[in-house]
């Protein structure tokens, strides 16, 4: 008689998604905030990985905005080498991502624990990037950051593009001007703190972010070109032990390769990384202005011979297979989740009397603006949208070219004799398999536009999204500095990566 009190409580699958709707397994990742566990849905029985932030240590990292930003990125997007999310939900300590699940690991665990990758391995990577990297900019977002951390692998060995909490949408109307993440790459030991946030030893920055004349998406190419050098030779193709020094690399020294490079790479493959570290982003391999740039990647040398759209439809087998009988992340998660953890996690029915309007702005937001996603049942959709413009309303197709790069004198010195590469562009865009042609004109941001600052009341925030572009002119003063836009001092905005994960997490933070 006594235990029928104690009976769990039926769970309502119809209502919406919360954590009751799963069982929580194994803790697989940590960040500066926030943890990723193993999660299986309790009706489906598909396993999943759940990130989750805690609102208390969000709001005081000042990170607010970012999280909201990658909860409104990450429902319009659904591709297959993207970390897509599934389902996202709130209960009063936290916020919810709930993410495909790589089981594979990360490609920084494969490099530190193999060494250098073959060239062949490489190629297919970067294929299905650049398939992913190229759906992104179709639907006007731009990553920021990609680097061996954030590229996760699936237990085939696909790989998937993760992380999207410094990604923003972009216009041509109006180039980004904010530093995302830290330079590529700072040496171990150059970690900056800077308004509460750590310059990540693993990020990178194009050269046209240093010159802060302005860039956009064609960063995400430099990024590829950066990942593909370090996968091929361990090493990264700009150095510096200073802040200043590593500027200089980056803008003026020529790209050089280890000696042992043409044993270890073929000259299409230099050639190719050599195209996407092009220090114009006007000639970069990838981007060209007025759309088409990807079928300038197809038509390669180095990547003739793929089927792209096999690839697209995950019909190609990848070259190497993470072993399943060994953990491709790090175990000790588990462990200081089971002896560490204070306040270890577990579902919890959300208070029903809250008051809102008592909550902090920053409590409120999340509140707010964290909104319930159910894949299953609601249409992805963009929060995007020009600045003056009703939600629906198409943008001016205007499409400027990016302020071209200076050139060193030295830089064809890499490649000897052979001289910059020459990837031909076709004489027509080709579109490629995950591009929309139906999309509406990318939307238009008047340069003459100044952030904004969020009152102390909170009011009119949705309308500060709906026309800044994502969050871009949501915050207070200190988190404008998160976001890309022209701050209100008229100072650039320095933005770094805040994630603080151990290598080889499932996901990353």
């Amino acid at each position: 008689m006594g235990a029928a009190c104690c009976k769990p409580e039926a769970i309502d699958f119809d209502a919406e998604v919360n954590l009751f709707h799963f069982y929580l397994l194994r803790s697989v990742g940590k960040g500066a905030f926030g943890k990723v566990r193993v999660v299986q849905h309790k009706q489906s029985k598909t396993l999943y990985a759940l990130k989750y932030i805690n609102k208390q240590k969000c709001v005081k990292m000042k990170a607010v905005a970012n999280i909201i930003q990658e909860r409104r990125l990450l429902e319009e997007i659904d591709h297959p080498f993207v970390v897509n999310m599934r389902y996202a939900f709130q209960d009063d300590e936290n916020c919810f991502f709930v993410l495909d699940l790589m089981l594979g690991g990360d490609l920084r665990f494969h490099l530190d624990r193999a060494g250098a990758i073959s060239e062949e391995v490489v190629r297919f990577y970067v294929a299905e990037i650049a398939l992913a990297v190229d759906y992104l900019h179709s639907k006007r977002i731009v990553h920021r950051d990609l680097k061996p951390d954030n590229i996760l692998l699936d237990e085939r060995g696909h790989a998937h593009i993760t992380d999207f909490n410094i990604a923003v949408h972009f216009s041509e109307r109006r180039l980004l001007t904010g530093v995302a993440g830290s330079m590529a790459y700072m040496d171990e030991g150059e970690e900056k703190y800077q308004n509460g946030w750590f310059a990540h030893t693993a990020s990178l920055t194009a050269p046209e972010v240093l010159t802060k004349r302005g860039y956009s998406a064609p960063v995400d190419f430099w990024s590829l070109g950066i990942l593909a050098y370090e996968l091929l030779f361990v090493r990264r193709p700009f150095r510096g032990k200073t802040n200043p020094a590593l500027t200089n690399a980056i803008l003026h020294e020529p790209l050089m390769w280890p000696e042992d490079a043409p044993s270890r790479c073929s000259s299409e493959g230099m050639q190719a990384i050599r195209a996407m570290l092009e220090r114009d982003p006007n000639k970069r391999l990838g981007w060209r202005p007025g759309g088409g740039g990807f079928a300038d990647i197809k038509a390669h040398p180095w990547f003739a011979g793929i089927d792209w759209d096999a690839l697209y439809n995950k019909q190609v087998v990848p070259p190497f297979e993470p072993d399943s009988k060994r953990a491709n992340f790090d175990a000790t998660h588990e462990l200081e989740e089971l002896l560490l953890e204070e306040n270890p996690l577990k579902a919890r029915k959300r208070k029903t009397d809250t008051d809102t309007a008592a909550l902090s702005p920053e409590m409120r937001m999340m509140e707010e603006h964290f909104t319930m996603f159910d894949y299953a049942r609601t249409q992805r959709r963009s929060y995007y949208h020009p600045p003056g413009s009703q939600p629906g309303a198409r943008a001016r197709p205007a499409v400027p070219q990016m302020p071209s790069q200076p050139q060193p004198q030295s830089a064809q010195q890499a490649l000897g004799d052979n001289g910059p590469p020459s990837h031909a562009p076709s004489p027509a865009f080709v579109s490629s398999a995950t591009e929309l042609s139906h999309l509406p004109s990318r939307p238009y941001t008047p340069g003459s536009d100044r952030a904004h600052t969020v009152s102390r009341t909170g009011d009119h925030i949705e309308q500060q999204i709906m026309e800044g572009g994502g969050l871009a002119n949501i915050g207070s003063r200190d988190w404008a500095k998160q976001l890309d836009h022209e701050p209100v001092n008229g100072d650039d905005t320095v933005e770094h990566n805040h994630n603080g994960h151990g290598h080889g997490a499932p996901i990353v933070l």
